[in-house]
């Protein structure tokens, strides 16, 4: 049966582009699959957007959903469009919206310990800005430099400094969102303590856009702290060592911000990649980081990593060198990706059972004879195992995809979540059950259907 559109592109972009007053609407075939499609994906005709929405204010962002209500156009939220898990990549049809323009600092508090930005403010340019005031901005994902602190609250993005500051839900003090009926929500404050009615700021910070779109956010920053911090690394025979050996300090009360793991095949590529020789005698490498470093915390600290069987335990002080270890882990997805296919994943375990986690990780790479990197935030159990398979090869092997369900599978077993800063997307949704269970399931639906009942709001991801 032949079925007729009741409105053509050229009705549906007209009416867009009459709501979209002081942003851009742009159509041309060039933007619109550079901005449908993340690298490395497939990027056929069946992911292609209709519109790519520059939103410069709030009423752009209402002006575009007004259109998509009247003529039913699913709408996809972009902020930097760093999204590792197919979160913000184009549905046929769509309109993309993009907030990165909407990136005002509208306000640094020093006496409240705050600041108001716009969503495409990126989050390393916020850092900046607040610690000219003597104040900083905690969070801080690999995607620092590049990433846009909406698309950060939209993902819950995480980062080297969780394991003492929090993930970025443990930052964020207030959200104002557009509904999908064009109402805009003021939720939060400013205030470090708010107890009066549901925490609906809380609701929306991880949401991937599926539940409203995000325009402003009101964050904590915190004083820059006294003293000298200090970095180091030390190497450990394997990973399962440096996991138990992690455990320990996290509860030592040295309150480390960095607890950063690589395993041996990964300081391999980074030696490769930097020209360094951290490879040469060692099984896993250890970056740890400590805001102020006396002499009582670094007495306990190298009595922890001696206890098990760290060696050359190195420490600095001067910035230049701290910044080059923190170099070294920022380069490691460069260091692993370049010239090969790989998909990298996200879990994260209770500490105690880190350890167990790196032993299953490597058996599962023995198993089906798989190269695998291992690395993460061990600080705070986030571990994130990269399989990779020459680039040549079309596809997602088959022992790709059997190694990712028995990771899941474990870290679920063990009580971890497969999610652990790096969002749901596309490529997790078909969890949502397994992990949550069946009644948590539903009633996840039933939100998303009382916030957005016509299914507008990025659909398919997050909850499938």
């Amino acid at each position: 049966m032949t079925v007729f559109a009741a409105f053509s592109n050229d009705e549906i972009l007209a009416d867009l582009k009459a709501n979209v007053t002081a942003g851009s609407v742009i159509t041309d075939p060039a933007t619109l699959k550079k901005q449908s499609f993340s690298p490395n994906l497939t990027d056929d005709d069946s992911g292609l957007a209709l519109a790519f929405i520059e939103a410069h204010s709030t009423a752009d962002v209402q002006g575009v959903l007004k259109t998509a209500r009247k003529y039913h156009v699913p709408v996809v939220t972009q902020n930097r469009f760093t999204s590792t898990v197919i979160g913000a990549d184009g549905i046929a049809g769509s309109f993309i919206l993009s907030t990165a323009g909407m990136n005002q600092i509208k306000e640094i508090s020093k006496a409240d310990s705050l600041a108001v930005v716009e969503p495409g403010v990126i989050n390393g340019d916020l850092d900046q800005a607040a610690r000219k005031q003597g104040m900083f901005y905690a969070p801080d994902p690999g995607s620092k430099p590049i990433s846009g602190i909406g698309g950060n609250v939209a993902t819950n993005a995480g980062g080297m400094s969780t394991v003492k500051y929090g993930a970025t839900k443990d930052n964020v003090l207030g959200l104002k969102v557009v509904l999908a009926d064009g109402r805009e929500l003021k939720l939060g404050g400013r205030t470090l303590k708010q107890a009066f009615g549901y925490d609906l700021t809380q609701l929306f910070v991880g949401s991937e856009g599926t539940l409203g779109i995000i325009t402003e956010i009101t964050v904590k920053l915190m004083p820059i702290p006294l003293g000298t911090p200090v970095m180091g690394m030390a190497f450990f025979e394997n990973m399962t060592a440096l996991a138990e050996a992690v455990a320990e300090i996290r509860i030592s009360g040295v309150y480390p911000t960095m607890l950063e793991a690589m395993d041996h095949p990964t300081i391999q590529a980074i030696d490769q990649y930097d020209g360094t020789d951290y490879s040469k005698e060692s099984g896993a490498m250890l970056i740890f980081k400590i805001d102020n470093g006396t002499k009582q915390a670094m007495d306990v600290l190298n009595a922890l990593l001696t206890k098990h069987g760290a060696r050359d335990i190195t420490v600095t002080e001067k910035p230049e060198e701290q910044a080059q270890l923190e170099k070294v882990r920022r380069d490691m997805l460069p260091a692993i990706f370049t010239g090969q296919n790989h998909i990298m994943e996200d879990m994260a375990m209770p500490l105690s059972q880190l350890a167990p986690m790196m032993d299953y990780i490597k058996q599962v790479g023995q198993d089906l004879g798989l190269k695998i990197y291992t690395a993460g935030h061990a600080g705070d159990g986030n571990v994130h195992p990269s399989i990779v398979w020459p680039i040549e090869e079309k596809g997602v092997p088959a022992k790709v995809s059997q190694a990712l369900s028995l990771m899941f599978k474990k870290t679920l077993a063990l009580g971890g979540t497969i999610s652990g800063e790096h969002a749901v997307g596309m490529l997790k949704n078909q969890w949502n059950n397994a992990e949550l269970g069946e009644d948590v399931d539903m009633l996840q639906h039933q939100i998303k259907a009382l916030l957005d009942p016509m299914n507008l709001l990025n659909p398919k991801r997050k909850i499938n």
